[in-house]
């Protein structure tokens, strides 16, 4: 199973002396295709088809972790994470 992770930078260097410069992460997860194999008991390799995990519950209960479509659980969705660096430049007086 390939893990694929996009990690978007932006350069904070061109920094001068009369301005401070914050930088903060922000890190997007999205659960993309099923990837569970519904045939690994008879020796096949069969997927449901099931493109983008849709949570069945509200966040912080069990149907959270479920998969609305297929059924599945969320660690059987591929998972993608983007990470984005915000650069703030403020200036000092």
């Amino acid at each position: 199973m390939k893990k694929r992770q996009v990690v978007v930078k932006k350069d904070c260097s061109g920094r001068s002396s009369s301005s401070s410069t914050t930088s903060s992460v922000v890190r997007t997860v999205r659960y993309a295709e099923c990837q569970k194999n519904h045939a690994a008991n008879i020796g096949g390799y069969a997927v449901d088809g099931c493109r983008e995990f849709m949570a069945s519950g509200e966040e912080g209960t069990n149907g959270a972790l479920i998969c609305a479509a297929c059924g599945c659980h969320r660690n059987f969705h591929r998972r993608e994470v983007e990470t984005e660096v915000v650069c703030e430049n403020s200036p000092t007086r």
